[in-house]
């Protein structure tokens, strides 16, 4: 017997659901109780199904378009949603990535010491641009 998937927003009021009981169908042994469903039982069913495209697609974002018949705009926007639906923040509410900013700072510094290197920039001027990055990265 298949069983519908579980709900995880209340129809009357929109509140998260709790699992008060839960039953093995081979041996009937049943655990009573209140129990969190997991983050994903708050997403809609069309959430549900783009996560399932997405990871198909391993996040490739041409095979989502392909699959899909939509645009690349769509795709982002729909897995804005998914990430919104998740709790994550997206788009520009991320912020830049600490990643990709730990990265530049790197970048940066090392151009500074090689320009010391080079005689490009005097020990007082690296100085002031290493700090600089330091106070910003």
């Amino acid at each position: 017997m298949a069983f519908p998937p579980v709900m995880g927003i209340c129809p009357v009021c929109a509140g998260e659901l709790t699992v008060t009981r839960l039953q093995c169908p081979s041996c009937q042994t049943a655990l009573e109780g209140r129990f969190r469903l997991g983050k994903y039982a708050g997403l809609t069913s069309e959430q549900l199904a783009f996560l399932d495209v997405f990871l198909k697609h391993r996040g490739i974002i041409k095979d989502v378009e392909a699959e899909l018949g939509i645009s690349y705009r769509t795709v982002v926007g729909r897995l804005d949603d998914l990430l919104r639906g998740l709790g994550f923040p997206t788009g520009d509410e991320a912020g830049p990535r600490p990643g990709r900013v730990e990265a530049q700072a790197r970048n940066e510094r090392r151009r500074v010491l090689e320009e010391l290197q080079d005689a490009r920039v005097t020990t007082e001027e690296a100085f002031r641009r290493l700090a600089a990055i330091d106070d910003t990265g």
